[in-house]
């Protein structure tokens, strides 16, 4: 089957969660979902010994890094990891060992906006390497630092919230610096928001839509290189509520509790549906 051919599909009733999914995939000789996911992944279902899935924990200790063989240390595992179950197929001729790691997104059809990555900005400077000035202007943003406590950047008294500065309340040439670089820099952001890097870095993302008023849930499984283009296809700008747009990447500040200076970033995960 081409998998070009494979674009969602619906099942009665909802894949409720990570394990459902990788339940779904350990019972793959017998289920129709799991065998089409497969056959997307590039897989001949004949050729296939056997397949084990597999949660990956969001928080994990140091024993499954280990039982996962990962290469990388275990704070850079856990800090760059984007999947939430992992895939091990043994392929028969040969004996040939195979792992895929999904990102699981699941909504209501009614859902918006999901969040794929949240951090501080000292994080993503550390990661991303953007200088002191947009660090700054950036913790101004989240409410890090108050608008009204520092004297370093110019500031209108007549901001939307008093607690923090939207993006498009900065100065102009702040607020250039700040899309030039994420213009720049597209490409590494959009990889480690949506992929993440090393052992634990996301192969696919695998997106459940449910509705209850059917009780149906349709499904997508896309690559990873086709999920990155995308997310992040389109232009850089500053949106009409002062929030960064990242082609159809949302990067807000985090709010309410916990983490409130943080910065997020989300996205609508049913639009991948779309996706050709």
């Amino acid at each position: 089957m081409d998998r070009s051919e494979i674009g969602s599909y619906t099942a009665k009733g909802g894949f409720a969660n990570e394990r459902a999914i990788c339940k779904k995939f350990n019972e793959w000789k017998n289920d129709k979902e799991s065998q089409l996911w497969l056959q997307i992944m590039g897989y001949d279902i004949v050729s296939i010994e056997s397949v084990e899935a597999m949660v990956v924990p969001t928080r994990f200790k140091r024993e499954f890094a280990q039982k996962i063989g990962a290469k990388e240390s275990y704070e850079d595992l856990l800090k760059f990891k984007k999947a939430d179950a992992q895939i091990r197929v043994v392929i028969k001729m040969g004996k040939i060992f195979k792992i895929e790691n999904l990102s699981l997104k699941k909504a209501n059809s009614d859902a918006d906006y999901n969040q794929v990555d949240k951090r501080s900005v000292d994080s993503y400077k550390e990661m991303w390497g953007f200088d002191d000035e947009i660090a700054f202007a950036l913790k101004l943003f989240t409410g890090e630092i108050p608008p009204f406590s520092q004297k370093s950047i110019k500031i209108s008294e007549d901001l939307r919230d008093k607690r923090r500065v939207f993006l498009d309340e900065l100065p102009s040439s702040i607020k250039d610096a700040i899309i030039s670089f994420f213009e720049k820099n597209k490409i590494l952001v959009v990889s480690d928001i949506i992929k993440g890097r090393g052992g634990l870095s996301a192969d696919w993302m695998l997106v459940t839509r449910y509705d209850k008023s059917t009780d149906e849930a349709k499904w997508t499984l896309k690559d990873i290189n086709t999920t990155m283009n995308h997310f992040g296809g389109g232009e850089v700008s500053i949106s009409k509520k002062g929030s960064l747009r990242i082609g159809k990447i949302v990067m807000q500040r985090k709010g309410g509790t916990p983490d409130p200076t943080k910065i997020q970033f989300k996205i609508n995960p049913c639009s991948l549906f779309e996706a050709k």
